[in-house]
């Protein structure tokens, strides 16, 4: 058995001998040990076989056998991970759980916002008023009554029942669409709805308090099923028309005509009360209108509410929002002054503006007398109609400054 004689060309892929010899090791560059080492490895190999109590030759077979097994079982393992790679997310039914989650979720108020997905409008919430509604009494409540809905007793378990809904493509998180890059070699800008987000989905759902959610799950579809339905028989009533009773015809075109007279007296109605303002803006300016209310987006009796008024100037625009502000002053003052806190005041528009105070000696605010607040509110313009007083001169106009509304909006 000479193992200094070169491998054929069929060899193992270590460039040892043919099977019964002993596989003597090759390096990287093809170079051969030298006649030292392979007398070390026949030791090595022989003191190895011996130990096993088989002969030489049966443990070089072995050997091949347990690296040809190790190396089977590594391209099996590489082979299903790239499979697992490759392979998209199918998505199945939803779980039970996480479709009782979302009808609870989709009944209370998250302050839903319409957004633009893949060309379709869609529902959007923020992620923190869903967890603040999972963790409300009301959550609890609807708990003890439908028992498929998961127990939330703190802010990780609020999370993990949230993320059902991702889990079951009820719900994916969404972020906005950056309207000056362009994917790929299509430099088409996207179609755009104005005052609403174009979103995408991405690929990590978390639940963080800032993430933006999209509803992709909407609901009992019984009520879309229902209007269809009346939809088709309202269109088959009127198709078959002609086949009526004659009773049923001629109620049909009393209700008609009567709402043809109500049509043609709401337009009577409206050119008279344009008429007669014509005629009082030059008799008893600044005019006078008939149901001014009647083109306002109010409800049907508020529409005829007041029966009359007079056309509203500028000036009488900024006494009422002058007389709002000085009531709501009024309030604030007199409910910090039942709860015995300082009042920061607020000067009126009808007061001179104040020269500003030191910074060293601060003179503290004090709340409005009860008389002071007494004029305030007399000063206030009357309704429409009645004799406004001038304005006072020499007025200082204040800074505009955010309302609670708008600091508060998202």
């Amino acid at each position: 058995m000479s193992a200094q004689g070169p491998p054929p060309q069929g060899g193992p892929p270590q460039g040892g001998p043919p099977p019964g010899g002993i596989p003597i090791p090759v390096g990287p560059n093809g170079e051969r040990p030298t006649p030292e080492q392979i007398r070390q490895i026949q030791q090595q190999l022989a003191a190895e076989a011996e130990k096993h109590g088989i002969s030489v030759q049966e443990y070089v077979q072995r050997l091949r056998q347990q690296a040809m097994a190790q190396q089977q079982a590594q391209m099996q393992a590489q082979q299903q991970a790239q499979q697992q790679q490759a392979q998209p997310i199918q998505p199945g039914p939803p779980k039970p759980e996480a479709l009782a989650v979302a009808n609870w979720l989709k009944t209370q108020e998250l302050k839903p916002r319409t957004a633009v997905h893949d060309e379709k409008r869609k529902d959007m919430f923020r992620v923190k008023r869903a967890i603040r509604a999972l963790q409300s009494p009301a959550y609890q409540k609807a708990r003890s009554k439908n028992p498929l809905l998961p127990e939330v007793h703190d802010r990780a378990s609020a999370e993990n029942t949230f993320k059902l809904l991702p889990l079951s493509l009820l719900a994916l998180r969404v972020t906005k669409v950056d309207e000056h890059a362009h994917e790929g070699h299509n430099h088409a800008k996207p179609k755009r709805v104005k005052g609403l987000w174009t979103v995408k989905i991405e690929q990590h759902q978390e639940a963080h308090d800032d993430n933006y959610y999209i509803w992709l799950y909407e609901g009992s579809q019984w009520k879309q099923k229902l209007y269809a339905v009346g939809a088709l028989i309202g269109i088959m009533a009127v198709v078959l028309f002609p086949l009526w009773p004659l009773m049923l015809r001629q109620g049909v075109w009393y209700i008609s005509m009567g709402m043809l007279g109500l049509i043609g007296l709401f337009f009577a109605m409206a050119i008279v009360r344009l008429i007669l303002f014509i005629v009082t803006i030059f008799a008893a300016p600044p005019g006078l209108w008939l149901y001014p209310n009647l083109f306002e987006d109010v409800g049907f009796f508020d529409s005829f509410r007041p029966v009359w008024a007079w056309q509203e100037t500028p000036e009488d625009i900024k006494n009422k929002k002058r007389a709002k502000k000085d009531k709501k002053a009024a309030k604030l003052a007199a409910k910090a002054a039942a709860n015995g806190k300082p009042v920061k005041t607020k000067k009126g528009a009808l007061e001179a503006a104040p020269a500003p105070a030191s910074a060293s000696a601060p003179a503290p605010a004090t709340a409005p007398s009860a008389p002071a607040q007494e004029a305030a509110v007399d000063e206030a313009p009357q309704p429409t109609g009645a004799q406004t007083s001038p304005a006072a001169g020499g007025l200082a106009q204040r800074p505009p400054r955010a309302t609670v509304e708008e600091a508060d909006d998202e």
